[in-house]
């Protein structure tokens, strides 16, 4: 258990070290890490460059939070895609992400519509397919001006959210068909 918990750290540090040292704006592959949080040495060992990341990948990893440090951290992203974890909720401080265009949350733990991301101006892209949502904020998701695309998939949506059709909403809603819900 230590030996793959020491070898997921290296493969981090690696990909960290990468980053930095090729300034590139993204941090593209933390995936399938088995990350349970997301390592403090990290903030550290990017202070130099967090301002020009702008697209981060932790998907598929065992992240049960994401922490309202991480959000500050990173305030430059513009992607991040934490599918596949344990998540159930959103740090408040996600909504000074002002230049985010898209998160891929599908396949967590969501219960409820994560609020927070209705107050990110230029969000874009919601992907929310697989949880457990079965409400969504109808009146906050229909005043995001810049949302193209809101995907809840395999949720338990309620019917409401069906009703939910151009011109009403000006984003395309991607909804499991009524008989698998």
């Amino acid at each position: 258990m230590q030996k793959r918990m020491g070898e997921a750290v290296a493969r981090v540090a690696r990909k960290v070290n990468d980053t930095v040292e090729n300034k590139t704006d993204s941090l593209a592959d933390l995936a399938n890490c088995k990350l349970m949080t997301f390592p403090v040495g990290i903030y550290k060992a990017m202070r130099s460059v967090t301002e020009g990341i702008h697209c981060i990948s932790l998907a598929n990893n065992e992240l049960k939070s994401l922490t309202s440090r991480f959000v500050t951290t990173f305030s430059q992203l513009r992607e991040l895609n934490l599918a596949g974890n344990y998540l159930h909720r959103l740090p408040e401080e996600v909504t000074s992400l002002l230049y985010l265009r898209a998160i891929n949350l599908s396949r967590n733990r969501f219960r409820r519509f994560p609020e927070a991301l209705a107050a990110v101006p230029t969000l874009e892209t919601i992907d929310l397919e697989e949880n457990e949502i079965a409400e969504v904020p109808v009146e906050k998701l229909a005043s995001m001006a810049s949302l193209r695309s809101l995907n809840l998939r395999a949720n338990p949506v309620g019917p409401e959210v069906r009703l939910l059709v151009r011109p009403l909403v000006p984003f395309d809603l991607l909804l499991s068909p009524e008989h698998e819900a």
